[in-house]
């Protein structure tokens, strides 16, 4: 019996995934796994853009709002829980679907999880200290120094990512992409990438509408709600991250917006370099017709 197959739909933020894994999900009569990080938590759902109630009812979805925002759950946690999921699915179907932007977790599920040295505790203990005592920009400024391809992918507003690849020069000398499991481990399924690209004009276009929506929807009331949870590693994210700023009286709400806007540019860029990487990948354009996609899958399934 052939392998089932697994359809990975990539690409930056707010390019269209979910609408195409619906109409793939559809096409198939499939159902959709999320490996959107930050789509994981119940709290958090206007600033992460989950599916909207309508989405959701169009195809069956996995590992949305799932958990908490005091849950700790790492990637590790999801490689485990949609791997059974999976092998759930493929039961009945022979085609599932994944979609996110969290190019991290789509690799757990289809590559493995990458294996990492154990790193002295101490080492950590004084990044820790730098970061309190000269703030984020000093430990970025490291890390463009001595690994700049992690600087260029990672989420460098993010304290924890910059620490967690700071530490890992510091204890080998190497960088974080020396340790990336570049080989597969064996899966019980095949895998196919589809990728959606579009000019950065329209990325971008498309990021700060979508920005001025999740203000509309009470992304400042949402971020409120979830201020004592700040320091929580969910909340280290774009959105969330400038508004805590705009409470702090730091800047003001209409700074924030630009903020917000500019930052997820930023990560989308990141996404792009990620992405980029995987050769395997099949890009189509956002706005390509589904006909076209659909019989693309149908031809490489069949192979």
């Amino acid at each position: 019996m052939p392998k089932p197959l697994l359809i990975c739909v990539v690409g930056a933020t707010a390019i269209g995934k979910t609408a195409l894994a619906i109409k793939i999900a559809n096409a198939f009569s499939t159902e959709i796994l999320s490996a959107d990080s930050r789509q994981f938590f119940k709290e958090m759902a206007i600033g992460t853009a989950v599916p909207s109630t309508e989405e959701l009812s169009q195809a069956k979805h996995h590992f949305i709002q799932n958990i908490s925002v005091v849950d700790t759950y790492t990637v590790g946690d999801f490689e485990r829980d949609a791997l059974a999921k999976l092998d759930s699915i493929f039961q009945k179907k022979n085609i599932a679907v994944l979609v996110g932007g969290s190019g991290l977790y789509v690799d757990a599920v289809v590559k493995g999880l990458d294996n990492f040295p154990k790193v002295d505790p101490k080492i950590r203990i004084e990044l820790n200290k730098d970061l309190e005592q000269f703030g984020i920009t000093s430990l970025q400024e490291k890390l463009k120094e001595v690994d700049f391809e992690s600087f260029k992918t990672i989420d460098i507003h993010n304290p924890r990512r910059v620490i967690r690849a700071l530490e890992l020069f510091i204890e080998t000398g190497k960088q974080y992409s020396y340790f990336l499991n570049e080989n597969k481990v064996a899966r019980p399924f095949n895998t196919l990438y589809i990728g959606i690209n579009a000019p950065r004009e329209t990325i971008y276009d498309r990021i700060n509408k979508r920005v001025d929506i999740m203000i509309e929807e009470g992304l400042v009331d949402e971020a409120k709600g979830l201020l004592k949870y700040r320091e929580l590693n969910a909340l280290q994210t774009v959105g969330y991250r400038e508004l805590f700023q705009h409470f702090d009286g730091e800047i003001t709400l209409e700074e924030a917006i630009s903020e917000i806007k500019k930052n997820t540019r930023r990560f989308a860029k990141r996404q792009g370099t990620w992405f980029r990487k995987n050769e395997t990948i099949n890009w189509f354009d956002f706005d390509a017709d589904f006909l076209i996609i659909e019989g693309f899958i149908k031809t490489k399934s069949a192979l």
